[in-house]
């Protein structure tokens, strides 16, 4: 079969899928993208240029949708320009609507059936928008809101089907769209993600390296932002150092914002959680490791004896089902996106995402008697691998679904 996925920020969401397509042989595989420098084995990288960039003093309210309209037509030319130079066609496009890279790709190719990822759909309740105290909504949200959203209308009408990885996200859209969309997460490889008990972690300040046997405490985010509940970590961590004297603290993540509302202080929030903290924090014990290789992230997680994930309603992060995967021992918030994957006592432990103090009570514990918990990382993992897993339960829904698209004859066999 001849793919065309498009993204632009390759991979994306199509890591697992691509490297199975690759791995089984006999597709052409053409991958469109903003992004340079990648190369995937079995992949045709295509990088685009948008058509059409907003200006800074651009009309707020249409500012969006101006941008995806600039990188649809471009990532539309590019599409054009592959058939008149290579004679490529596809024989389905899968793609993130978010960016508009969808839009007129049925202009290109109006018989070609198109698979559209759709992430989230923004309201003033019950997502980012107004959950923090510290950041209430102004009276504007709602108008920016639904100008944002331009974008999903818009896209729902450019495919075929249309693609969500979560309850939770799916039902973040209107109704109406609930029945052209089918709910599949993005897949886990739940065979490669297993425990070690025998792994550790090296880190150059440290004399030996750190194992399961030592109370060592997790946080992953991509960036270290209010999104993913940074400053609420960062306020639990005088009475968890305090209470448990020999805990580690690793925190893995960036410094910059990808979602919400960015920090003020010339140091991002972590400057600003710092001189918030002072000297009530051992710091000694925090250990900042910045963005880490994928093989260092999972040796990390595989000797944390407490992984604490922390977000606000918002998309659910791969990191924590990797975790599960690996059978951490789970700490989270307890909001409706993590609800989804996680049972208070289940499968993990959920504490209020406001409340500093309840969440580093609950981690305390988890670390002074890890033998009381002892029995929800299996459980985690076992969630994980019914519900999460690529090759057992996410890639047979997602070729289904291709399938059902194509022609017999193209139809993919598992």
């Amino acid at each position: 079969m001849k793919f065309l996925f498009v993204h632009q920020n390759m991979p994306g969401q199509y890591r697992e899928l691509l490297t199975w397509l690759v791995q089984q042989g006999g597709h052409e595989i053409l991958f469109l993208t903003q992004r340079r420098g990648l190369r995937l084995p079995g992949v045709t990288t295509v990088t685009y240029t948008s058509h059409h960039q907003p200006a800074k003093d651009a009309y707020g309210l249409s500012k969006d949708w101006e941008a995806a309209a600039g990188a649809g037509l471009g990532a539309a030319l590019a599409a054009r320009q592959l058939e008149r130079d290579q004679g490529f066609k596809p024989d389905i496009i899968i793609g993130h609507t978010g960016w508009g890279e969808l839009l007129f790709m049925k202009e290109v190719w109006p018989d070609v059936p198109v698979i559209g990822f759709f992430e989230y759909f923004y309201r003033t309740s019950g997502g980012l928008v107004g959950f923090d105290p510290e950041n209430p909504a102004n009276d504007q949200a709602g108008f920016f809101a639904q100008a944002r959203n331009t974008v999903p209308y818009a896209s729902i009408e450019a495919v075929d089907q249309g693609h969500t990885p979560t309850l939770w996200q799916r039902d973040r859209f209107p109704p109406s769209f609930h029945d052209r969309m089918y709910t599949c997460h993005d897949g886990i490889r739940c065979d490669r993600l297993l425990p070690d008990a025998n792994a550790s972690v090296g880190l150059g300040r440290l004399e030996q390296p750190l194992t399961r046997d030592d109370e060592v405490i997790t946080y992953v985010a991509r960036n270290m932002e209010r999104a993913r509940g940074f400053h609420i970590m960062m306020r639990a961590l005088p009475q968890i150092l305090a209470t448990r004297p020999k805990a580690r603290v690793l925190m893995i993540g960036g410094n910059e914002t990808s979602y919400g509302v960015e920090s003020s202080h010339p140091k991002g929030l972590r400057g600003e959680m710092e001189a918030e903290l002072g000297d009530s924090v051992d710091w000694s014990r925090v250990h900042f490791l910045g963005k880490v290789p994928y093989e260092d992230l999972c040796r990390i997680l595989r000797i944390s004896r407490c992984h604490i994930y922390l977000t606000m309603p918002f998309v659910l992060s791969w990191s924590l089902l990797e975790a599960m995967s690996m059978q951490a021992t789970v700490v989270a918030a307890d909001v409706a996106p993590v609800r989804e994957a996680v049972t208070h006592g289940q499968t993990g432990m959920l504490v209020d995402f406001f409340d500093p103090g309840a969440l580093a009570d609950q981690v305390v514990d988890v670390v002074a008697n890890p033998r009381d918990y002892s029995y929800l990382g299996p459980a985690a993992r076992a969630h994980v691998l019914q519900h999460y897993d690529f090759l057992s339960h996410c890639l047979p829904e997602h070729i289904a679904q291709i399938n059902a698209l194509v022609p017999a004859a193209k139809r993919i066999q598992i």
